[in-house]
């Protein structure tokens, strides 16, 4: 089965490493995450986000409650970050975080490789609402950044 891919590009008004710092917080997460998802942090707080940690998560979708494991399975500070989900509502979910300097601004790029759920029928729910709901995300996170870092 073939992953549906999400890309986003945005600028931020912030240098890279402070960019960066706050994505390396991960009770920051709620901050650009929309209320209607219920998100929820279990692991404890501080995370030290590195390479194979592990964060366990409560969501929201269509009302209907999930948890959430996912890996970061790939660190390199300031410039990049995947986290993989290992649990979850998707079939699959790769997220990869990019962050480039662009004078006193950030470029920032995500990419989400994700299979929805469905089995063989996988293209119906996401056709139906899983696109809408992934990009209805984003469009958020998009306009907290604007609001967090004007």
């Amino acid at each position: 089965m073939t992953p549906h891919i999400l890309k986003r590009e945005t600028v931020i008004n912030r240098k890279i490493n402070e960019l960066f710092d706050f994505f390396s917080k991960a009770e920051n997460l709620n901050r650009i995450t929309p209320p209607e998802l219920g998100f929820k942090i279990i692991t404890p707080l501080p995370i030290e986000m590195k390479k194979g940690t592990i964060i366990d998560y409560k969501i929201k979708l269509s009302g209907l409650p999930f948890k959430w494991r996912t890996e970061i399975t790939e660190w390199d500070p300031p410039y990049r970050f995947i986290d993989t989900q290992i649990k979850g509502p998707y079939r699959m979910w790769v997220h990869e975080h990019t962050f480039e300097e662009r004078g006193d601004s950030t470029f920032m790029t995500d990419i989400v490789n994700y299979i929805s759920p469905g089995g063989p029928l996988e293209i119906i729910p996401h056709l139906l609402f899983v696109e809408k709901k992934v990009n209805k995300i984003f469009d958020y996170r998009e306009k907290n950044f604007a609001k967090l870092f004007p």
